[in-house]
């Protein structure tokens, strides 16, 4: 077991380079295994989410060649089992991709319940929805969802409520189905539009991705193709915040500037300085921000991976903020953590924040809850002053590769450690002052 160390009171500044996007990697490389033919992916983030993905598709025995760090090619063509039960999986909310994967090319799959970050309830409802709409049965046994079909034919399937998941799942068991299929009130996600646009490159037929109705022709096969992965548009968010927070000044390289509008929007509206580029955005603060409100909202709203993020540089903001959480439940329980720190938030009937702007943080003991509120309290302990010690960053490393050196190349003072060893906590206060 690791932990960040900490000591705040610097801040960011210069150059960081962002990595392919986690939540379309999952997709794409779920999609990928569909071809008998090997696929080169790109691009590719190398965290604990991708490498849990990977050796699970590797058990189902299709070829997984990692050539280089970021870079991987597969092959579906020798797969000899349609069943995922490795337990690493079970902790994996997207392992659910295999579902739709084994089921468009194979006609059959079963996977263990999926798992993940605990901020609420998220169903797979819509997802067995979609295959049963295409011809699927499905039933759930033993903790593993199973699901076979003689023949999935396209239907037109609308989604009671908008899904990524279920979005992009359904477009796996559908590209190869017989017929037309109509996904209506579909997730616009980028990392929906990437899974499209990698399906279409081994010879799917999909339009409409990034729409609320996707139409699908199916075909009879998938080959060969090379892609590259789009950058992670949380993990660029993160550093804006990051930047904002710190009073800093960061360049985030390798970023689709569109996709980070929302989060943009409401940092100039508090005060920051943001500046666009075409594949960069920088991010500059020399002064206490201020206050607003936010509300998170599918894409191209107010993204919920951002809100953790956002509600720390609110709680060192002046005035008062809310936020409305409006996708998941549970997913304020980093807010403890904060209150460990001086922060004064109040949470009422679960889903709204209500900020109340502090001048600055103290250092802590902290635990990270979960992926996105782990980096969130990363942020609030760069700005925190003294020393803060994050625990349980295995949640942060499910979707941030080396961030603790990428924060330090910017000027942080961050380390990681293994758990409860004082002499390597002493050792950081010395290299620090």
């Amino acid at each position: 077991m690791e932990q960040y160390v900490i000591k705040g009171g610097n801040p960011l500044v210069g150059d960081v380079v962002i990595g392919g996007a986690k939540n379309a990697a999952l997709g794409i490389l779920a999609a990928a295994i569909m071809a008998d033919e090997f696929v080169t992916v790109t691009n590719l983030p190398d965290v604990k989410d991708v490498n849990i993905l990977l050796e699970a598709i590797s058990e189902t025995g299709a070829a997984v060649v990692r050539d280089e760090r970021h870079t991987v090619r597969l092959n579906g063509k020798t797969i000899g089992s349609c069943v995922v039960d490795n337990s690493y999986v079970k902790k994996m909310r997207a392992s659910y991709y295999l579902l739709g994967a084994l089921l468009g090319k194979y006609h059959h799959a079963e996977v263990a319940l999926p798992g993940g970050c605990n901020i609420g309830s998220r169903p797979i409802d819509l997802h067995l929805k979609g295959f049963r709409a295409l011809g699927a049965t499905v039933s759930i046994e033993h903790g593993m969802i199973n699901t076979s079909a003689d023949e999935l034919v396209g239907n037109h399937i609308f989604l009671d409520t908008v899904s990524v998941g279920a979005t992009i799942n359904i477009m796996l068991a559908a590209c190869m189905a017989e017929g037309k299929t109509v996904i209506e009130n579909a997730a616009k996600e980028p990392h929906i539009v990437d899974v499209a646009n990698f399906l279409n490159s081994m010879g799917a037929n999909i339009k409409g991705a990034g729409t609320d109705k996707i139409r699908m022709t199916g075909v009879t096969s998938l080959h060969a193709s090379e892609y590259s992965i789009i950058p992670d548009q949380i993990e660029a968010g993160t550093f804006m915040v990051a930047a904002a927070a710190t009073r800093g000044d960061v360049l985030i390289k390798n970023v689709i500037p569109k996709h980070l509008e929302a989060i943009s929007v409401k940092l100039m509206e508090i005060g920051a300085t943001v500046e666009e580029f075409d594949d960069a955005i920088r991010v500059t603060s020399d002064h206490r921000l201020g206050h607003t409100q936010i509300k998170t909202l599918p894409y191209p709203g107010f993204p919920t991976d951002m809100q953790p993020q956002i509600a720390t540089l609110l709680a060192l903001s002046d005035g008062t903020s809310i936020v409305t959480e409006s996708i998941f439940e549970n997913r304020f329980k980093y807010v403890d953590e904060l209150s460990r720190m001086g922060a004064s938030i109040k949470v009422e009937g679960g889903n709204v924040a209500i900020i109340e702007g502090v001048e600055g943080f103290t250092g802590a003991a902290i635990s990270a809850p979960d992926l996105r509120a782990g980096a969130a309290l990363v942020v609030a302990a760069l700005v925190a002053e003294g020393y803060s010690t994050v625990d349980c960053i295995h949640y942060i490393e499910r979707g941030y590769e080396c961030f603790e050196d990428k924060l330090a190349a910017l000027g942080g003072y961050i380390e990681k450690i293994p758990v409860d060893d004082e002499r390597a906590v002493q050792k950081f206060k010395l290299k620090v002052g």
